[in-house]
């Protein structure tokens, strides 16, 4: 289980994106939940958590949605990724390796 914020610096809105996750993280222990600022404008989120593997990727997103929808208003717009994999998918997942090895936001 981890939760991590990944940005550059202390980020007010990433940490509310962290706490408002801390749900998902006491329903799913073995879940290993990232969230960056790419830029201004955009935060992304990753979860890895083997109790995908029994769910679509329409399920996955229904469940993690339901959660980031009791934020603010204004927050979810600043979502530009949300990645939701299980481990085995993880390593080939093209959108994973920004997450391994970010490129910096031109912005």
């Amino acid at each position: 289980m981890s939760l991590e914020d990944r940005s550059d610096r202390p980020d007010p809105r990433v940490q509310r994106v962290l706490d408002a996750l801390r749900q998902y993280e006491q329903a799913h222990p073995h879940a290993e939940i990232v969230v960056r600022r790419q830029n201004p404008v955009s935060i992304r989120i990753r979860i890895i958590d083997p109790d995908f593997k029994r769910q679509d990727k329409i399920e996955r997103e229904k469940e993690v949605w339901r959660i980031l929808d009791t934020l603010s208003d204004e927050l979810p717009a600043d979502i530009s990724m949300l990645l939701l994999l299980t481990p085995e998918e993880a390593p080939n997942s093209f959108a994973n390796m920004e997450f391994e090895h970010p490129i910096p936001s031109l912005l």
